[in-house]
């Protein structure tokens, strides 16, 4: 396992072919309410995906169908580069609510193999080991992102490279000073991506049948932190 994102901080080894990323959001949010960083998933998702190219951008979340600001987010998400997968929060009877999706990543993770050349899974859980030596053993890469204090050792063992948030807070953190727009990352190589000027001249009303041109909205303000029905996006634990 290599770590090297503070002199490196887009870790490029060569050509790292066809990126997948899988975000555990619930495990995500904890870790970076906890280092009191606001991401902003346009870079951490240019961040993350460094010089390769993108086949797919998962994200993973529980849901609360009544959140309306929740609902927004996610649309959001979709809209701009991200496969959403959710799964609604469970009560439970001690009044804890979570809705846990490691069986939902570690079986996407398994079933692309082979398609993508890179894994890029971002969470500090523990219970994705077996899920990460299994992908391995299939010949693909595989990077843990993550606060370090917030993932658990053995997970960084495994993997081939550990890319730490807080080391790169700066990169992934949300501006409120940034432009209106955004390119998501490429779908296509980048020699093949059309002139910036086309970009930005392209028409939102045609969102739905862009090809090779997408054109990114900022954030949306929905501060996880201080929406409290948002706070149900943490998972308490797996048992």
């Amino acid at each position: 396992m290599q770590s090297d994102t503070t002199t490196n901080p887009l870790w490029q080894f060569g050509n790292r072919g066809r990126v997948a990323v899988f975000i555990d959001g619930n495990n995500l949010f904890h870790a970076a309410r906890f280092h009191n960083l606001d991401i902003d998933y346009n870079k951490l998702l240019r961040v993350l995906l460094g010089d390769g190219r993108l086949l797919r951008a998962f994200f993973y979340t529980g849901v609360d169908a009544g959140a309306e600001r929740q609902q927004g987010f996610l649309l959001w998400m979709r809209r701009n580069g991200f496969r959403v997968v959710q799964k609604e929060l469970k009560t439970f009877y001690d009044g804890t609510r979570k809705a846990n999706l490691d069986v939902e990543i570690a079986v996407d993770m398994l079933s692309l193999a082979g398609k993508y050349d890179t894994a890029v899974l971002v969470s500090g859980d523990e219970d994705f080991v077996y899920a990460i030596n299994a992908v391995a053993y299939k010949g693909c890469r595989v990077e843990i992102a993550g606060f370090r204090s917030n993932t658990a050792p053995k997970l960084i063992d495994v993997a081939d490279f550990f890319i730490d948030l807080g080391e790169i807070g700066d990169l992934v953190r949300k501006d409120a000073g940034q432009s209106q727009h955004y390119e998501v990352p490429s779908f296509i190589p980048p020699d093949e991506m059309p002139p910036p000027e086309l970009l930005r001249n392209h028409s939102h009303d045609n969102f739905q049948r862009m090809t090779i041109e997408i054109r990114l909205e900022p954030t949306p303000n929905y501060s996880l932190e201080d929406d409290e029905k948002l706070s149900d996006l943490v998972r308490v634990g797996d048992e």
